[in-house]
Formats: structure tokens, C-alpha cells, sequence
């Protein structure tokens, strides 16, 4: 009899190891599919003022993110060095993976009504942002949590014709920008300017802009 229990408590054993070993199979099948699932680069947005700490969300951006990506890809997108002819095509093509497709035929169709009127050859333009107008959180507007925002530039705008300044002036330009994930290779913030909001850029008068 004493033999006999021995054998079925050795049987009840190989049995309750099966079942552990089924689970521990489970589990490592689903360990893998999430390991597989999970994404091969993950862009974290950190805020550029860390001296009280920041708690943040892989998939959360800042509004200060989001006003420095309009700022730098718009101050490229208008900057001419030479002539606005070749550079203004030249920096569409160069920061095309910077804006939608929607915004990037509005500006090709304006490249092309400045080139029939004769605007931009030997134009060569700059722009900068006006002292006192950097990034504030009123300046950013969250149109949709995570996904589009308008960011208000106040810039000075620079223009000259072969070396004699033919403009000076200043503007707010309201840019919508959206979350753009489409080409991380080329567009590692994954964010796009999506046009201008609204009535589009205003001149600012007096100390309208501080």
C-alpha cells in the first residue's frame, strides 16, 4: 500500500509540473509576442529646463518642444542666403519631411506665384526672432492633447535685393503644427508644420509683441 500512495504522489507531482511548465510556456509566448510588438526606436521628449525635475511620458511633448520645432524649421524654411530663386525650392525640398503634404503644396504653389512675378530672383531673406519673444506657454496652444497645436512666432523679417535692404518688418506668424510619426529616419522629432491658422501671419505694431 505504502508503494502504491509513493506512486501516485510521484504522478500527482509530474502532473502539477506539467501544468506549471504549460503556464511557464504561456508566459513566455506572450513575453515574446510584446517583445516582438514592441517599438525599435522610442522618441522621448525632455523639457529644455530641468532644474526642478520632470516627470514625463515617452509619448508626451512639451509645449517648449513644440514652439522650438516651429521656430527652427520655420527660420530654416525661410532662410535665403543667396537667392530665393534656387533657395527657396531648394530648402522645400531639403525640409520636405518637415511638413505635411498639404502645407508643402501651398508653399510650392507660392513658390511658383513669386517666380512668375519676378520676387525672388537675387531676393536673399533672414528671419529672427524679435528680442523678448521667446517661449512662453501662451505662445503654444493645444488644439488637440498630444496631436496639433498653434504656435504663435513673433519675428523680424529681413529681405534685400543684390545687397540694398528692400524690407523690414515684423510679423506673428500663428503655425499649426501636428504630430507627424511617419519617417523617423528623416524627421526624428516627429512633428510637421501643417500651415498658418486662422487669418495667417499679422504685422505687429508698437510693443504689440513683448
Amino acid at each position: 500500500m505504502t508503494y502504491h500512495r509513493e506512486i501516485q504522489n510521484v504522478r500527482a507531482h509530474i502532473h502539477t509540473l506539467r501544468i506549471a511548465l504549460g503556464v511557464v510556456a504561456l508566459l513566455a509566448l506572450f513575453m515574446g509576442w510584446g517583445w516582438h510588438n514592441a517599438p525599435r526606436q522610442l522618441t522621448v521628449h525632455i523639457p529644455p529646463d530641468l532644474r526642478s525635475g520632470s516627470t514625463q511620458p515617452a509619448n508626451e511633448i512639451p509645449r517648449a518642444n513644440v514652439y522650438a520645432f516651429a521656430h527652427y524649421i520655420f527660420q530654416q524654411l525661410n532662410r535665403w542666403p543667396e537667392d530665393g530663386s534656387k533657395d527657396y525650392g531648394g530648402n522645400l525640398f531639403r525640409l520636405a519631411a518637415y511638413l505635411t503634404p498639404r502645407f508643402r503644396e501651398e508653399l510650392q504653389r507660392d513658390l511658383e506665384q513669386r517666380g512668375r512675378r519676378g520676387e525672388l530672383s537675387g531676393r536673399m531673406r533672414g528671419v529672427r526672432e524679435l528680442p523678448g519673444a521667446g517661449f512662453e506657454n501662451r505662445r503654444v496652444q493645444v488644439l488637440r492633447d498630444g496631436e496639433a497645436w498653434v504656435v504663435w512666432l513673433d519675428l523680424e523679417i529681413s529681405e534685400s535685393v543684390r545687397g540694398m535692404p528692400v524690407k523690414e518688418m515684423t510679423l506673428r506668424y500663428p503655425l499649426r503644427v501636428v504630430r507627424y510619426d511617419v519617417d523617423p529616419e528623416r524627421n526624428p522629432w516627429g512633428l510637421a508644420l501643417d500651415g498658418f491658422e486662422g487669418r495667417g501671419p499679422e504685422r505687429i505694431q508698437g510693443d504689440e509683441g513683448e
